[in-house]
């Protein structure tokens, strides 16, 4: 015998209160003669889609920052050096993280993989300052002036391509699809606050961990 439950909304928050309530309620009243089942109609298929996007969550994320860990060593060949391209990755990723508790964008399959999108595109600004510094900082050039020099050589086109990525997703704000809306915000924070770890907190980092003696 199914019964329904009509629920004020489809929010992560509200699936969760109630499948939770529903599971304790059946560990109660289950006997050998009389089950209760959960999983049943569209809310139950969100629910289970939900606990499985959250399982999946941390494993997607440690392959993805794995993965840009083996390759950044590879291509600079210093600890360092990929410490300081990823912790910028990782604030920001937390940074978004928070923005959509804020906006109430709930973890689903479709918002899942942009935290993904965010690192993969992010890790080319620090890749692009971090390279021309490396060089200047292995001729024993100074960190400020390396950055310096970074900038001069690499500044303009990081930011240009933050900001060309940014205003491009920003239109999605006009969008009258709510998810489409939704992702805009999510893409433009994502770009610009990923710009800027790249030329605020990469440098910050660099100069920590190449100090010279005095």
């Amino acid at each position: 015998m199914p019964v329904f439950l009509f629920l004020k909304d489809h929010k992560a928050e509200t699936i969760e209160v109630v499948t939770a309530k529903v599971k304790q309620v059946a560990a109660q009243l289950n006997t050998d003669t009389l089950q209760f089942k959960l999983a049943s109609g569209p809310v139950g298929v969100m629910a289970a889609t939900n606990e499985a996007v959250s399982e999946a969550q941390l494993p997607m994320m440690i392959y993805v920052y794995g993965a840009v860990f083996v390759l950044c060593l590879i291509s600079f060949r210093s600890i360092k050096a990929t410490i300081a391209v990823i912790v910028p990755l990782y604030v920001v990723s937390t940074l978004a993280q928070a923005l959509m508790t804020w906006l109430d964008i709930g973890l689903a399959v479709s918002t899942l993989p942009v935290i993904a999108l965010g690192v993969g595109i992010g890790v080319d600004y620090g890749i692009y300052i971090l390279s021309t510094m490396s060089g200047k900082l292995t001729q024993g050039m100074a960190v400020q002036q390396a950055y310096f020099e970074a900038l001069v050589e690499r500044g303009s086109a990081v930011i240009f391509t933050g900001l060309t990525l940014a205003i491009g997703v920003s239109t999605w704000f006009f969008s009258a699809l709510k998810f489409q809306m939704d992702m805009g915000i999510l893409l433009t924070f994502m770009f610009l606050v990923n710009m800027l770890g790249a030329i605020i907190i990469l440098p910050a980092l660099s100069a920590v961990f190449w100090r010279k003696p005095k």
